[in-house]
């Protein structure tokens, strides 16, 4: 029999390229991905870092262990390639949000690490053998674990183990990182070591072999594609709504118009890019901005014809793909069609050597929505002299006359890195144009359903000049006063530096309003404050005859304004003969999501709560458990976004309550009812929430806990009972009450009867709780009792 010892590893390398993307990929389903499936299915959910060692075979791989810790050479040499911080990775982890947050690996590097090992190990070895050079491998870019090694009196470096240290080097192939380890080796001063100098030898001679061409070697990566295409596929995911399921991967896309809920729909499609702002992305090396400017240009075009946004296509075209870069301009893509309430149903990454140069590349954005045909905008014959004209407020140049943006930089002498006066404390030039295209869908669907706005307008490029007479007819023009909007002070420090006219700024840029809306006299008042609940917004204008040869667009004292600089943004109001003037600013609502999981009876009763204008609430997002149920058409035919959150697609409540968050946090959501949610959230969840959940029970609390309600208290054989709104607690219908209203229990009652009669009460109560914890006359209060507000 012959006897070896096991020295363990002694050195690693990554990539692997001798191993197939298949091979891998049956690595990942075989055996990690059933690994974890098994744990979880025995009741042990792994959560962490875990990787197997494994041996390729000729009847597949075989695994030979797997392992967590971070001291192996397998892990010294995977680390030194992750780009994202590590510790967002953990975190992301521990939150179940890796899926949506993958992490980002160096791109056309690899690293190797050699173990450097005491004389005689794995048997008797010596210790306190000093070393010598390790600040020289600093110098040589290198990086040194130490795993055996001590500090020597007097200062200096000393092996006190059998597996001393690990050398690893970065660089972009395999071949020359191979190279680099053994000269670090080298270089240290460590008498007697024992290591080896064929770490990667396999891998060296499957790139060296003899071999044809292949599409790599022309310059496009398929591997790289793909990696690509798997990371966004969650991200696409996460953007399903009714209609849609937004599941990558097919030769097309699919939507249900019916299953969205239109009865008699027009398509309305859309595209567009974000021009030369790619320039200055690129060149800032900021990525994930550029998503939400691709979706908004393209979202915010379909608005002009009253449409819902239903569903995205990107293009994104490069010379070499970059997987981290892709992936976060894609992210950016998949988080603005969320905000849009638009799925993200598939796209085309092309890689063209040649065409680009290093680092460029191009996007494209293709969105279509529908209408009902009763619906369509603009209704150029309601439109008539005296209209009043709404401007809702950018971000700024939003994404266009960034060309001449460039050239005006070029003038003055900055760079992308410079300060910018013309932003917040501590931003610089770059930080001041990239901020993303507001998206207005979510703002402005209910309020162009509601009929009261006759155009739509969305400033681009053409800027007001060009933009407000495309929705308007031929015999009407445009009278706006700069005066009564703010314009931000990206646009006085552009005009001033690049010496702009009136007519250049007002042909070029949006000037801060990146979306005018058409209304009547009567309703200019109503739908103002719709907008100015969650967005600034002006009366700016109003139409007049246009007479022959006069210009379309006439934009009184833009050059006095900004001349003069940002000042507090006026609020006006329509005198009955049709002049603008200034009022006290508008009450700002509060932001609620409604979760369900049904029909949504009080969910409609709370919708109807909310379109009053006295509401101090705003439903946002109505989020629920079970696809295709009612109460999500409700949501959607009021113009409301809605959301799936299917609790059979997670494997433990924490993971569903934290996409439950997500999509919370996601619209800004500051308080939640639940209406029918048949789930019972966890601690966790509940604790973040409080004070901000609300539940309604079908009995007056503490009476009649749990489910089936009504029949306890018939089989109680008490006279009355009712429904209870409470602050939501952990223990379940425990929470502080804030409204009751009591239901008599007549003789002949059912449970049927009983319910339908507590279920009116409850459409009165919860829109009464609403508004109490809503406008801030109650809240809980830290000893979780009720404080009420009386000024409120």
């Amino acid at each position: 029999m012959e006897i070896r010892v096991q020295t363990r590893g002694m050195g690693a390398y990554c990539p692997t390229p001798q191993v197939s993307e298949e091979m891998l990929h049956q690595i990942k389903t075989t055996v990690l991905q059933k690994t974890v499936d098994g744990m979880k299915q025995e009741g042990m959910p792994y959560v962490g870092v875990l990787y197997a060692g494994l041996m390729l075979t000729k009847l597949g791989p075989k695994v030979l262990e797997f392992n967590c810790r971070f001291g192996d050479p397998e892990c010294q040499v995977l680390l030194p390639l992750l780009k994202s911080d590590l510790y967002e990775v953990l975190k992301n982890t521990l939150q179940a949000k890796l899926a949506s947050s993958p992490p980002i690996w160096l791109e056309n590097s690899a690293a190797v690490t050699v173990v450097m090992a005491s004389e005689g190990y794995p048997g008797a070895y010596k210790k306190g053998v000093e070393i010598t050079g390790l600040s020289q491998l600093t110098e040589m870019g290198m990086q040194v674990f130490h795993a055996g090694t001590a500090l020597k009196e007097g200062g200096g470096v000393v092996s006190s183990g059998g597996r001393v240290l690990t050398v690893t080097a970065v660089c972009p192939t395999l071949e020359s990182a191979l190279h680099s380890a053994n000269a670090g080796v080298a270089a240290l001063g460590f008498p007697n070591a024992v290591y080896r100098r064929d770490i990667g030898h396999r891998a060296i001679a499957y790139l060296t072999r003899s071999r044809g061409l292949t599409y790599k070697d022309s310059g496009v990566d398929i591997a790289a594609g793909n990696k690509l295409v798997d990371m966004i596929k969650p991200l696409a995911k996460a953007t399903s709504r009714s209609g849609c399921n937004a599941e990558l991967g097919g030769f097309a896309g699919l939507f249900d118009l019916k299953a969205a809920g239109f009865v008699d729909p027009i398509l309305v499609a859309g595209t567009d890019g974000v021009g030369t702002k790619l320039k200055i992305a690129q060149a800032c090396n900021i990525h994930n901005t550029l998503g939400q400017d691709l979706v908004a240009m393209c979202v915010n075009d379909v608005l002009a014809q009253g449409a819902e946004p239903l569903f995205f296509l990107d293009y994104f075209s490069c010379g070499q793909l970059d997987v981290g870069v892709a992936s976060s301009v894609i992210r950016g893509i998949a988080e603005a069609c969320q905000m849009a309430g638009c799925a993200l149903l598939g796209g085309e990454t092309a890689e063209m050597p040649g065409v680009y140069g290093a680092g460029e590349y191009d996007l494209a954005g293709f969105c279509v929505g529908a209408v009902e045909r009763d619906s369509l905008l603009p209704r150029l014959g309601d439109i008539q002299e005296g209209d009043v004209l709404i401007g809702v407020a950018s971000s700024g140049v939003h994404s266009n006359g960034f060309s001449l943006v460039r050239k005006i930089l070029e003038r003055a002498g900055l760079q992308y890195s410079s300060p910018a006066s013309f932003g917040q404390s501590g931003q610089t030039v770059g930080e001041v144009l990239l901020t993303p295209t507001k998206i207005y869908s979510r703002l402005l669907q209910p309020i162009l359903r509601s009929g009261a706005v006759k155009a739509y307008a969305h400033i681009t490029g053409g800027g007001l000049l060009e933009n407000i007479p495309r929705v308007l007819p031929k015999e009407l023009a445009v009278d706006m006063d700069a005066m009564l909007w703010r314009i931000p002070p990206v646009f006085s420090w552009l005009q001033k530096e690049g010496a702009l006219s009136e007519e250049e700024m007002s042909r070029t840029f949006n000037c801060g309003l990146g979306a005018v809306l058409v209304v009547g006299k009567q309703d200019a008042q109503r739908v103002l404050r719709q907008v100015q609940a969650q967005e600034e917004a002006w009366i700016v204008g109003s139409l007049i005859h246009k007479l022959p040869g006069a210009e379309a667009v006439v934009i009184r004292n833009l050059e006095h304004s900004l001349k003069a600089g940002p000042s507090p943004s006026p609020d006006v109001s329509v005198a009955p003969n049709g002049t603008c003037q200034r009022n006290s600013s508008s009450r700002r609502r509060t932001k609620v999501a409604v979760l369900i999981s049904g029909t949504g009876t009080n969910l409609q009763a709370l919708m109807e709560q909310t379109k009053k204008p006295s509401s101090s609430a705003e439903i946002v997002v109505v989020i629920s458990n079970r696809p295709g149920v009612l109460g999500l058409k409700r949501a959607s035919m009021a113009g409301i976004q809605t959301r799936v959150v299917d609790h059979k697609l997670y494997g433990s409540r924490a993971e569903f309550d934290s996409t439950i968050d997500r999509v919370l946090e996601e619209f800004g959501v500051e308080l939640v009812c639940l209406a029918g949610f048949m789930r019972i959230l966890t601690g966790p969840f509940v604790r973040k929430w409080n004070g901000k959940l609300l539940n309604i029970h079908p009995s007056l609390l503490p009476s009649f806990k749990g489910v089936n309600a009504q029949k306890q208290a018939l089989l109680a054989r008490v006279r009355v009972t009712g429904c209870s709104v409470h602050f939501v607690a952990e223990e379940v219908d425990a929470g502080a009450i804030i409204v009751q209203e009591a239901v008599p229990i007549l003789t002949n009652d059912t449970e049927d009867s009983l319910s339908e009669r507590i279920r009116e009460a409850e459409h009165r109560a919860f829109p009464t709780a609403l508004e109490l914890v809503a406008s801030g006359a109650v809240r809980l209060g830290e000893d979780g009792h009720i404080i009420w507000n009386q000024s409120a």
